[in-house]
């Protein structure tokens, strides 16, 4: 596997750097992989395979690549609680669980949501979680009537 700095934009003091993943595959094939880095966040961009890859084998990407990846942005993961499985941020504590934990991921949406950011993107940074763990959690809020709903249904 190899990872390599691919581009880099500075803007207002903020570094937003991609990252190209290559990794072959005992069986001939190939993966290549685009990752971004911005606010202490690491999320995939792209993936294209050859052969495709099955959905389990997607779903098993993040670990396969987790570490050459992290390494080469220097930062580490966050470790996991012992006992919830939560993530552990080392500048604070786990996320909260109920009714506190939606009306903060709620306040993070609306926040920036108000900044002109990608709320979605604020959440996960804010949770540690993937987009499609923070896409329940703002669900969640949305069904709490924290947030607006996300279409008229009428």
């Amino acid at each position: 596997m190899s990872v390599w700095p691919a581009w880099e934009v500075q803007e207002c003091g903020n570094v937003t750097s991609w990252f190209a993943v290559r990794l072959d595959l005992p069986d001939g094939g190939r993966v290549d992989v685009l990752a971004v880095t911005a606010g202490g966040c690491v999320n995939i961009e792209e993936v294209r395979a050859q052969p495709p890859l099955s959905l389990d084998d997607l779903a098993a990407l993040v670990d396969w690549i987790e570490e050459p990846l992290l390494e080469a942005c220097g930062t580490n993961p966050a470790p996991r609680s012992e006992s919830s499985g939560a993530l552990v941020s080392r500048d604070g504590p786990a996320w909260p669980p109920g009714v506190e934990g939606m009306r903060r991921v709620a306040e993070e949406y609306l926040a920036a949501q108000g900044r002109g950011v990608d709320p979605v993107l604020a959440v996960m940074c804010a949770t540690g979680r993937s987009r499609r763990g923070s896409l329940k959690l703002i669900g969640g809020a949305r069904d709490a009537g924290l947030l607006t709903p996300r279409h008229n249904r009428g």
